[in-house]
């Protein structure tokens, strides 16, 4: 499993009144650690040392 990137208490915050189950972090940790990636693959083929919002 990739790293936590993301804030659990955040994630409970942010459903409300909602319950949150354990899977449910831990895929949407998946699913961001994915999109890092892909933004950082992007950035490198434009030669850029930056990561930009387009890059998502």
């Amino acid at each position: 499993m990739p790293e936590m990137l993301i804030v659990k208490a955040k994630v409970k915050e942010a459903c409300g009144d909602m319950s949150v189950a354990a899977d449910f972090v831990e895929i949407l940790n998946e699913r961001v650690n994915e999109l890092v990636q892909k933004a950082l693959w992007r950035a490198k083929e434009n030669s850029r040392r930056t990561v930009m919002g387009k890059d998502v």
